[in-house]
């Protein structure tokens, strides 16, 4: 509480009055305070800060806290603000998402596999009570007010806007659909599956459709203001919607002129076929005949018949090796290379490694993931561990058999990738590139790969060492046949990248698009533990600053109320430009607690910013 009374201090100028009985308290999330005489409604009142400031007010009784969507960062500070009288309200399609919380967190398909990302992991870590749930046309009276519900999906699969119509005038609750002024919190909450598209994964901006539609349907009610959950009370609703519409399409537009997704779902994209700013979509080449392709796995077979394997997700691939064996068209299999470590190219590397008594080598980046895949919560990732072999530097050369192989860290389709230049094969240069490219161009169609925007990182970076290194032949992971790229098309690829940094940014809430862009630039390290109950917790908490210049932060853990509740006290760190520090937090798991999964959120403040359990951590107890 004293806390509390600490940020409500320092901010007491973001008390905004809209009305003599409606305010927006301007703190972690705006917390709407309706009042009537000593007693108020609350929506989303974040991490409770509010609470101080409606002391001021003279209200000292909560009746109802109704919330626009289930993250946690709208109701963590519910022990502060809520009373033994106190109801809760939550949209109707987001019940379990508060008061079974557990459900989610135990299922192991929100943790490993990953290609759905609905409901979003920012879940309450502990359940909440629930009074009252809201659908389409719900509506209710309290004290001289009238709260309506639309139901106004986009954020989140369920999230609902509130309609407030006190003291002559109306005001919509929109929650995160909206910033400001064509602007939105963050961009990977609309990684969405939608039409044709099979999963969440292959969805970026997915759900833009649906803010959009969501947005005109609140506009349509001629609220004279529209309040977001985090940002700039609007009041020119009309133009604030017309302006995301209008930036949402342009970013939208700038990805898929160069998506890889183009030629794997060619018909999901018919008017991006074609244009000045479209890149035409190579045709293949012939596969030369030293390689052999199966599923995602490429095989490089030595003049000697011995084989360099490149992934091996599937377990027919090793099937298909033992035939060339059975068939004399190799002796052995004496490498593996694993270009990233999504699930389809390292879900049966263990297996292959058995089989074959081959050693499996890959990047650093890549290693971290695969070797410790508890450590991390990321799209498409396995829980079977592989331990390499051999860790390669960007940029490191070796000889196997006739060939000069060169490995390098390549960042493309995730941060946590490899491609590897082998030169050798009747003078070709052939670049194994993973998933990162195809014909059509680059495979950044889901944000929770950390696809980084920016001058010599994610993409660019990659397209940079392609122009330097002048590949004769491309592989995809997921392709039989291999391709290049003109100096003309990675010229436009480049150009695509440089115009979305400032069309990103102008989309999106923060001082660098990379933190709206980036879902991880704030993460758990080790994501999952798994620990004896009286021993302690050593948790690190990576922060990536994005910005230009150094950045103050802090953060501390959420101590689960079955430990005792709490926090431990912030810990601090200075962060470089465009680098990641790492924050240092322990704590101790109490004798005698339950042998369960517990959910530990952490509170960070960035550069004074408060971002309530921006970010969690996985400890079972055993």
């Amino acid at each position: 509480m004293e806390e509390l009374r600490e940020w409500a201090s320092d901010m007491a100028e973001a008390l905004v009055r809209l009305s003599d009985r409606l305010y927006v308290y301007r703190g972690a999330t705006n917390a709407g305070i309706l009042k009537e005489g000593n007693r108020a409604l609350l929506i989303d009142p974040g991490a409770g800060e509010v609470v101080e400031v409606m002391r001021s007010l003279g209200i000292d009784a909560v009746d109802l806290i109704v919330f626009t969507h289930h993250h946690r960062d709208q109701a963590c500070g519910m022990e502060f603000v809520s009373g033994i009288e106190t109801r809760v309200g939550v949209p109707e399609a987001e019940r379990a998402h508060f008061d079974d919380v557990a459900s989610y967190w135990n299922d192991p398909a929100h943790r490993w596999h990953l290609y759905n990302f609905h409901p979003h992991h920012l879940m309450l870590t502990e359940p909440l009570a629930v009074h009252e749930t809201y659908s389409e046309g719900s509506s209710f009276e309290w004290g001289k007010a009238r709260v309506s519900v639309l139901v106004t999906p986009g954020h989140t699969d369920g999230s609902v806007s509130y309609l407030v119509d006190v003291d002559g005038q109306r005001t919509a609750f929109t929650g995160d659909l909206i910033y400001d002024e064509g602007k939105i919190l963050e961009l990977y909450s609309l990684q969405r599956g939608t039409g044709n598209e099979i999963d969440d994964y292959h969805g970026f901006l997915g759900s833009r459709g649906q803010v959009v539609e969501s947005l005109r349907k609140v506009e349509d009610t001629r609220p004279i203001r529209l309040v977001p959950s985090h940002g700039t009370i609007m009041t020119n609703p009309s133009k604030a919607i017309r302006a995301l519409t209008k930036r949402l399409k342009s970013c939208y537009d700038r990805y898929a002129a160069i998506s890889a997704l183009r030629f794997y779902f060619p018909d999901m994209f018919p008017k991006y076929a074609e244009g000045s700013k479209v890149m035409p979509i190579r045709p293949g080449m012939q596969i030369p005949e030293c390689l052999r392709h199966y599923g995602t796995t490429w095989l490089l077979i030595s003049k000697d018949k011995v084989a360099f394997a490149m992934d091996c997700g599937d377990p027919s691939v090793i099937q298909e090796v033992r035939k060339l064996q059975a068939d004399r068209m190799i002796n052995q299999v004496e490498r593996l290379w694993i270009t990233h470590y999504h699930d389809d190219h390292v879900d049966v590397a263990k297996a292959f490694r058995e089989s074959f008594g081959c050693a499996i080598m890959t990047d650093s980046h890549v290693a971290d993931v695969i070797e410790k895949p508890l450590y991390w919560r990321l799209p498409c990732i396995s829980p079977e561990a592989v331990s390499v072999d051999l860790h390669t530097r960007d940029g490191e050369s070796w000889r196997w058999r006739e060939y000069k192989m060169t490995g390098y860290h390549f960042p493309g389709q995730t941060y946590y990738h490899s491609g590897l230049l082998v030169e050798g094969w009747r003078g070709l240069r052939m670049f194994f590139a993973g998933d990162s490219f195809t014909t059509s161009g680059i495979d950044d169609y889901c944000a929770g790969n950390r696809n980084h925007l920016r001058d010599g990182a994610g993409f660019d970076k990659c397209i940079e060492l392609l122009e330097k290194l002048r590949p004769d032949l491309i592989f995809n992971s997921h392709m039989d046949q291999p391709f290049d790229f003109t100096p003309e098309q990675y010229a436009l690829m480049r150009a695509n990248l440089d115009k979305r940094k400032g069309e990103y940014g102008m989309l999106l809430a923060q001082e660098d698009p990379n933190y709206g862009i980036d879902e991880h630039w704030i993460r758990c390290h080790p994501y999952e533990q798994h620990l004896r109950a009286g021993t302690n917790v050593t948790l690190h908490v990576v922060i990536t600053n994005h910005s230009k210049e150094p950045r103050t932060a802090e953060c501390r853990a959420v101590i689960p109320t079955t430990w005792g509740g709490g926090a431990t006290d912030y810990a601090f760190a200075t962060v470089d430009p465009q680098q990641e520090e790492f924050i240092s937090l322990s704590f101790r798991i109490p004798d005698n607690v339950p042998l369960e999964r517990y959910v530990v959120p952490v509170d960070v403040r960035y550069e004074g910013r408060l971002l309530p359990q921006f970010a969690e951590a996985i400890v079972q107890v055993f």
